[in-house]
């Protein structure tokens, strides 16, 4: 996944992404506490599903946190649960 967001947007999450143990990875610091609330997850399911939406990938109709792209002639898709990609 922070292989898929530098690619759509480098100039914001360049500065963020490091490997370790071969593994891209993706830090934030969030301006506000987001676990532990009800709220917290729907938060989080607005942003990215908006962001992705405009990026390109479509809502799965019948699972609401699966949204899929097709690139290069590849499906990519993306899934979460709750705060956890």
């Amino acid at each position: 996944m922070a292989e898929q967001l530098v690619r759509c947007e480098p100039k914001l999450y360049w500065k963020y992404v490091r490997v370790e143990g071969g593994k891209t990875v993706l830090y934030a610091e969030l301006i506000k506490a987001l676990y532990g609330t009800l709220k917290a997850g729907l938060l989080f399911w607005e942003l990215l599903s908006s962001s992705l939406d405009k990026w390109g990938f479509e809502c799965n109709p019948y699972d609401t946190c699966v949204m899929n792209k097709m690139i290069n002639g590849n499906q990519c898709t993306v899934l979460w649960h709750i705060e956890d990609l």
